[in-house]
């Protein structure tokens, strides 16, 4: 068994599983702010997808970290197996909440622009800094690998 592999497994996994979270919290601020553009008789904003969609990049990462990983991984000894496996859960998780805080600034970011109309680029910023930490965990956990 190459504990390597189930490493890079794990972190496509894991990146995924907050893609999905972060998705579904998103979603439902986005949904929530369309609502009450119809009841307010406003144009519901087509730019709220932007804020929906946003945590789906982290799945991206982990799939790429993980093809780095298999690399690797490939005719690795026990301690490198190892290693792998502790960065496949490490690089993982921290993708993982990046991509949650996302949805949650980025439902944060929908309600706002659904309210105002205004301040896309700032609302936009700060769903790119939580973007930042599954980069980082990316490019870190390629440069060790």
């Amino acid at each position: 068994m190459n504990w390597g592999m189930i490493g890079a497994g794990v972190v496509m996994g894991i990146a995924a599983l907050g893609s999905a979270i972060g998705i579904g919290i998103a979603g439902q601020g986005a949904i929530g702010s369309w609502k009450r553009c119809y009841l307010n008789n406003k144009p519901a904003p087509f730019l709220l997808v932007v804020f929906a969609g946003a945590p789906l990049t982290q799945t991206i990462y982990g799939f790429l970290l993980m093809q780095s990983m298999l690399a690797a991984a490939q005719g690795a000894d026990i301690a490198k197996q190892c290693f792998l496996m502790g960065l496949g859960f490490a690089c993982g998780l921290s993708m993982c909440m990046s991509a949650v805080a996302q949805g949650k600034a980025g439902a944060a970011g929908s309600d706002a622009l659904g309210e105002t109309g205004k301040g896309f680029t700032n609302y936009i910023m700060v769903v790119g800094l939580c973007e930042t930490i599954a980069l980082f965990s990316m490019v870190f956990g390629m440069i060790v690998c």
